[in-house]
């Protein structure tokens, strides 16, 4: 029987940072589908308890596994000092398009639906400018 060698996913390197734009992407995109199945759940349980109507919980809440990732990213850039302009810039630009897509999405969908939809604009969006934006900042404050 021939034995296969598996690659491991997501790929980090020896600091611990995801190698490819995919893999943060990925791991974000897995992140909020998780936090949204665990609201719907969570949501479900509760209006069969009739605590509250369904979809009544903030779909913001959705991004709490993806924050835990960036989170993670951000330390593992330790070596960039420029790592927190950074971040703060990336967060300020996703959150205010984020927030202005579940602002409009309000009108049609509960506030889990929309919360949602901000969440995953937000989190997509951070991902790939946190991604050009800190290998931009390694490239230019980093020693080589």
């Amino acid at each position: 029987m021939a034995e296969t060698k598996s690659e491991r996913r997501p790929r980090r390197d020896a600091a611990g940072r995801l190698v490819t734009v995919g893999d943060l992407l990925g791991v974000a995109l897995a992140g909020l589908v998780s936090g949204v199945v665990v609201l719907l759940v969570f949501e479900g349980v509760m209006s069969l308890a009739r605590a509250f109507d369904f979809g009544s919980s903030s779909g913001w809440l959705a991004l709490i596994l993806p924050v835990w990732l960036f989170t993670e990213e951000f330390r593992a850039w330790r070596a960039v000092p420029a790592r927190i302009l950074g971040a703060l810039g990336c967060g300020v630009l996703a959150g205010v398009i984020g927030f202005s897509a579940s602002v409009a999405a309000a009108h049609a969908l509960p506030p889990l639906g929309s919360g949602a939809v901000g969440a995953a604009i937000s989190a997509f969006l951070y991902a790939l400018l946190w991604y050009v934006g800190i290998r931009w900042l390694a490239d230019r404050s980093v020693p080589r």
